[in-house]
């Protein structure tokens, strides 16, 4: 009696609905669909020359990862960070990032320090000649390359599924007026504790830099609402009386 050996399952290469997932958040981070935005479906699905089904898929794992809210009916619309949010999520996020700074020191190489300083020096020239949006995406790189250089995958499991989030607010501190400059300023004190191999002051500057970024988007968005409020009419200057009385 013959035996035959099962066929093995070929790898089949990602599907339909997670490339589709990965494009929206490409277009969500990009701020091509911003904040608050209703999703078209149909649009995306004729742009995309793909049925709505694969697209709704997608939408459906965004909604789980919490980047979109799903409204039985009406369709979905990208998620929005409130300030309260923001005033919750920062401070959690600068205690995990302090402690990647913390363990990235612990464990980088020479060679890990020097590919994190090329990646500092784009974060100077983006600096130099004030260009926010580069700014900020040099600095998504630099922080996820400290997470990865701590080497902790339970540290980088929670930091990264927290980041999408942060990624929502697009470095919207950056607009507050001399925050690049402190923030490069603070970037620059991390290198130099790094350059020490001085873990905790890496952890502290870390930290501190975070919670410099929830003062600054709090300051915005408090000139934001400010700036917003209707201002009172101002009365009608007096006429001078004399010119006011009747002629004789």
């Amino acid at each position: 009696m013959s035996t035959s050996t099962p066929a093995s399952k070929a790898i089949r290469p990602p599907s339909l609905h997670e490339e589709v997932a990965s494009r929206l958040r490409a277009l969500i981070f990009e701020r091509r669909l911003s904040a608050g935005s209703w999703i078209d479906e149909l649009a995306l699905a004729r742009e995309w020359g793909i049925s709505r089904t694969p697209l709704r898929e997608a939408l459906k794992v965004l909604a789980v990862e919490g980047l979109v809210t799903a409204h039985p009916g009406r369709g979905c619309q990208v998620a929005e960070v409130s300030e309260d949010d923001a005033a919750q999520l920062f401070p959690v996020m600068a205690l995990l990032e302090g402690r990647c700074a913390l363990e990235a020191v612990q464990r980088a190489s020479d060679a890990d320090l020097r590919g994190l300083q090329v990646l500092h020096d784009e974060l100077e020239r983006c600096a130099a000649i004030a260009d926010t949006e580069g700014y900020y995406r040099a600095n998504h790189v630099f922080h996820s390359r400290v997470q990865e250089l701590a080497g902790n995958p339970w540290l980088g499991r929670a930091t990264r599924e927290l980041r999408k989030f942060m990624r929502l607010l697009r470095g919207r501190q950056l607009n507050w007026p001399g925050r690049m400059e402190a923030s490069i300023a603070e970037h620059r004190a991390l290198m130099q504790a790094f350059a020490r191999r001085d873990a905790q002051a890496a952890s502290t500057i870390m930290h501190d830099h975070l919670m410099a970024q929830l003062a600054a988007l709090q300051a915005l968005r408090a000139k934001e609402q400010l700036d917003a409020k209707p201002r009172p009419t101002e009365a009608a200057p007096a006429l001078d009386s004399a010119a006011t009385e009747a002629p004789h």
